[in-house]
């Protein structure tokens, strides 16, 4: 459907350069450089001209060739764009093998190609029309970059037939009307105000009670289950992100440091270093071991301009973080309590289905095999023993360690030198288990928002009873 919507487009616009053009979720969208711009009319000319093509049954080919012919052809075509994505291609991998996707025969008049790793169906005739929609125009930015050139994207759905794609437009439907931004601002419960800057969120009252619920049932619950409260500052010295690995990891989703008193400061992106610096101020015993630490902290990152979205995208947001210090010995009965906890958590706010992926480690890493292989393996142990399926997102995890993500349906080499001491008083790293279930308390807010369509249970809602005067 992408190739067939690109096709149309070109057809239609003689002057378009055509740029990517993913699968994603729930359909497609491709980016276009174009001097006109597409309106909804336009959109249902374009459908039209997808109709046609499909209507010709056009078959898909593919060929493959080499680089040298790839870029040859592409030039001859006055396509920059794709130029780019070639010479991408080849960057990542030299030997990377180059094909394309043709539509149509090369001698049909209505032929078209463009890059492709594929696979197709056999021809154009073989999408439904009739279950195709073309949803809406946004503006993007080549390559994500503000300084590059401005395209316009549009997003398309495809379905098998025209009835699933009534019951998706239904359900984009109810989601607008779940909308959390639109409902945040109907209930007074929240708003990002441009004057203060994008991505920072202000908590009204009656959000801010909701807020005060979710937190105290948040403290009260971990204090029950052996955690201690911890709190930290909002910035620290550059050193300390450089020696966590997360200035030369995480550098381009921080803020740009601050100078004070010809210092380097930096907002914290995370809580983690903190929590270690807090475990190293003490003297633990192996006896003294697991070590919970929980901290609802909150963190600042950057985030572009243009993938901000309301709640659930933003610059500054509290997370619901937590670090457990403990023996190799005892982590899978670890993460076997935060998985029994999470599960709590979720279910109390009416969140009993879950997507389980267990995400191993990246290419990009720090610490060593054994430590990495001991915690794949207990996360493993772990999912098991709760009997959840999960999916395996290999090479998923951050940089210093593996991880299970859990999503809800609505819907180099460097260390912190921190030790315990063993029972012959030798000096030893523990294993340190980060995680956090919310994620953040402003997204988490956001999908109540959405889930409840606003109507909040009784033990959330900003207010419980209302004494009218008579």
């Amino acid at each position: 459907c992408a190739h067939i919507m690109a096709m149309a487009v070109q057809r239609l616009y003689k002057d378009a350069q055509v740029t990517i053009g993913p699968w994603i979720e729930r359909g497609f969208y491709y980016d276009f450089d174009l001097t006109a711009p597409l309106t909804d009319k336009e959109l249902k000319a374009i459908k039209k001209e997808m109709a046609a093509i499909a209507r010709a049954k056009l078959p898909f080919v593919k060929e493959e060739l080499s680089a040298s012919e790839a870029e040859e052809r592409i030039k001859a075509a006055g396509e920059p764009y794709k130029l780019e994505i070639l010479q991408g291609i080849l960057a990542r991998d030299p030997s990377a093998a180059i094909t394309i996707y043709h539509v149509g025969e090369t001698s049909h008049p209505m032929h078209w190609w463009d890059l492709c790793a594929g696979p197709h169906v056999a021809n154009t005739g073989d999408i439904n029309m009739d279950a195709v929609a073309l949803e809406s125009v946004a503006g993007a930015y080549w390559r994500g970059d503000e300084s590059k050139a401005k395209l316009q994207r549009v997003y398309g759905t495809a379905w098998e037939t025209p009835a699933q794609l009534k019951a998706y437009t239904a359900l984009k439907e109810e989601a607008a009307r779940r909308d959390h931004r639109k409902l945040g601002q109907e209930l007074d419960l929240f708003s990002i105000q441009e004057s203060a800057g994008g991505g920072l969120v202000f908590w009204h009252p009656a959000g801010g009670q909701v807020r005060h619920q979710i937190e105290s049932f948040w403290k009260e619950l971990h204090l029950q289950r052996g955690y201690q409260m911890v709190f930290s500052p909002h910035v620290a010295r550059v050193g300390l992100w450089k020696t966590s690995g997360h200035f030369d990891f995480y550098k381009e989703s921080m803020f740009d440091q601050m100078q004070v008193e010809n210092d380097e400061y930096q907002l914290k992106p995370m809580n983690c270093p903190f929590h270690v610096g807090i475990f190293k101020q003490g003297y633990y015993s192996y006896k003294d071991l697991p070590v919970r630490m929980a901290e609802l902290g909150t963190v600042y990152r950057y985030e572009r301009s243009g993938t901000m979205h309301g709640l659930f995208r933003v610059r500054g947001f509290t997370q619901d973080d937590a670090h457990i210090f403990c023996l190799p010995s005892q982590v899978a009965e670890e993460i076997r309590g935060v998985l029994d906890l999470v599960e709590e958590v979720l279910s109390t706010f009416g969140f009993t289905k879950y997507e389980v992926n267990l995400s191993t480690r990246p290419e990009k890493s720090v610490g060593d095999d054994k430590f990495w292989q001991l915690s794949e393996d207990s996360l493993k142990e772990a999912l098991q023993s709760k009997g959840w399926d999960y999916k395996v997102d290999a090479g998923g995890g951050a940089f210093y360690g593996p991880k299970i993500d859990i999503k809800i349906q609505d819907a180099i080499g460097r260390k912190f030198d921190i030790a315990y001491v063993d029972e012959h008083n030798n000096k030893l790293r523990p294993i340190m288990i980060h995680r956090a279930i919310f994620g953040s308390v402003e997204r988490f807010f956001g999908i109540l928002i959405e889930n409840y369509a606003g109507a909040f249970p009784l033990w959330l809602a900003p207010m419980q009873a209302s004494r009218l005067a008579t």
